[in-house]
């Protein structure tokens, strides 16, 4: 017998998939990792969402088929719809809200005060980076430092990580890929 809680799921997961244009399977995956993410954030591997990837509440969402931007939207889009179907409650069946916190869900905030909460946050490497994009700021902590940068007009959405010369980002934005290092360092 299935529960109200678990139609209710299944409703939502076949809504979504219709929506984007996704399978049941593929959403459900998104379903399962946000739910692990505490509806704030999702690690996912699926073939049809272009492999392994990762989204963030406020916007940040990268996928193995990095150059694939349409696939991209899709898979954000789909992250938002079930995130606020958590949010809500409406698919979790436990009538409580699953909204994030005040507090960084990576420990306590480590970047300069003032900024409030970041958009998004992640580490990677021993590099951990926040965007605040109602700020248009960006705070990378690297070896027990923190930079802050203006991000100017860019609206980031993604952040990858090369290891070439050693870990450095790179932040992709909706008018292409941002360097950190073309930004403009602001004092904290």
């Amino acid at each position: 017998m299935v529960s109200g809680r678990d139609a209710m799921r299944g409703t939502t997961i076949r809504a979504a998939a219709a929506r984007h244009g996704f399978g049941e399977a593929a959403v459900d995956a998104l379903w399962h990792a946000l739910e692990r993410g505490d509806g704030r954030m999702a690690q996912f591997s699926h073939p049809e969402l272009g492999g392994m990837g990762q989204w963030s509440a406020g916007g940040l969402v990268q996928i193995g088929a990095m150059f694939d931007d349409r696939l991209k939207a899709r898979v954000a889009a789909a992250c938002r719809d079930l995130a606020a179907a958590m949010a809500e409650g409406d698919a979790s069946g436990r009538g409580e809200s699953t909204k994030p916190a005040e507090a960084a869900a990576d420990g306590p905030a480590w970047w300069p005060g003032g900024l409030g909460q970041p958009s998004a946050s992640g580490a990677q490497n021993g590099l951990r980076y926040a965007y605040f994009a109602e700020r248009r700021r960006l705070a990378i902590a690297r070896d027990g430092r923190v930079t802050l940068y203006d991000t100017g007009r860019h609206r980031i959405f993604g952040v990858s990580q090369r290891q070439s010369r050693g870990p450095h980002l790179a932040f992709t934005a909706d008018d292409g890929t941002v360097d950190v290092d073309s930004l403009a360092v602001v004092p904290s």
